[in-house]
């Protein structure tokens, strides 16, 4: 199974399209999907043990998060994002989550900021133990509850939006490098700093935090175009 040996063979259940959804995520997290590079659904479906059935509706579920997008008679591709793309993602979140933040830090109770602390330190652990998939979705649900506590439903789905077409992909390497633990790192911090009540403080801890996950962004996607010749799986 070339280099997809390693992943476990999907079993066939109910939800067995959102199982292989999830497994795609964590492929592309992982950096073992390529983006740029164009991969059939017979060919993954060999490799996870599945008919090509699930996988395909498992990919235009991603499509349809901007992760990957359908190539006539090929199969997907998966998006390819360019320094202008993270520039103006990052853009696009500072003008909005930096000023929540300060007014969430005046706003919000001392009990409502301690509520979300047990999921930024499973942020710190999930990069200690290197569990990517628990990173993100742990670092998704503290960012978007804490949006939350501004009171705007449809802010924290533009951010929700945004997160999702501009997640890391390939983390491992950074991973095992310890770049992910201090940025998970931040987000304790940040909470402390609301929790004092120091508004200013925490709106220049916020852009600090997206400006090292621009940074994360960068390094990732450097590393990606320097393998990506000899760690293409599956592509046609």
């Amino acid at each position: 199974m070339s280099e997809l040996q390693s992943r476990k063979l999907i079993p066939v259940q109910e939800h067995l399209r959102d199982q292989v959804a999830n497994a795609l995520r964590a492929a592309l997290i992982a950096g073992e999907l390529q983006p740029g590079v164009i991969y059939s659904a017979p060919t993954l479906a060999a490799e996870y043990g599945v008919s090509a059935t699930p996988v395909r509706e498992a990919m235009l579920d991603l499509a349809r998060e901007g992760l990957v997008e359908a190539v006539r008679n090929k199969g997907f591709r998966v998006t390819e994002l360019s320094e202008r793309d993270l520039d103006e993602y990052t853009e696009i979140r500072s003008l909005i989550e930096i000023p929540t933040i300060g007014r969430v830090t005046r706003t919000a109770s001392r009990e409502q900021l301690e509520a979300l602390r047990p999921v930024a330190e499973e942020i710190v652990a999930a990069a200690r133990r290197g569990d990517l998939i628990g990173y993100l979705e742990s670092d998704r649900r503290f960012h978007l509850d804490l949006l939350a506590l501004a009171g705007n439903a449809r802010l924290v789905e533009t951010v929700a939006g945004l997160r999702k077409r501009s997640r890391l992909y390939g983390l491992t390497d950074l991973s095992q490098e310890g770049s992910l633990v201090g940025s998970a790192q931040e987000h304790t911090a940040l909470l402390d700093i609301m929790i004092e009540g120091d508004a200013e403080a925490a709106e220049e801890h916020m852009r600090r935090h997206l400006a090292h996950v621009r940074t994360l962004w960068a390094a990732r996607k450097r590393e990606a175009e320097r393998t990506a010749p000899s760690r293409r799986l599956g592509a046609h």
